[in-house]
């Protein structure tokens, strides 16, 4: 089970670097315009916005990645716990208020790896 909690939290790490590429580099370009369904205009003046949410969204990573350095079972438990809970957290909330979209592509990775490091 533990290695199964690791695979999950590094996946939701990965995928929280991802978002934070699109977001900081991508936003205006065709790649983050398609992901998010943007139009030109509407991407260019919220580009700062969109960068912002990025680096939040690379801390979340780091701080994910930092449980995983301490050990899943160990020392890195409650970091996990602490980070995939913002994770499943900050999903529900973009669902709720941006795009039904992020339960399913945010909060639902972070729920299902969040409960596998529960469960060690």
């Amino acid at each position: 089970m533990q290695m199964i909690a690791i695979g999950l939290a590094a996946l939701v790490a990965l995928l929280h670097l991802y978002f934070l590429v699109l977001e900081m580099f991508f936003w205006t370009k065709p790649l983050g315009r398609k992901a998010f369904g943007l139009k030109a205009d509407f991407a260019e003046q919220t580009k700062a916005l969109a960068a912002n949410q990025g680096l939040y969204n690379g801390f979340l990573a780091a701080g994910l990645a930092w449980g995983l350095i301490q050990g899943a079972a160990g020392a890195g438990k409650p970091w996990l716990v602490f980070f995939l809970g913002c994770v499943v957290v900050a999903g529900v909330f973009g669902a709720a208020t941006a795009s039904k979209k992020i339960l399913f592509v945010q909060a639902l990775p972070g729920a299902i790896a969040l409960a596998a490091v529960l469960a060690i």
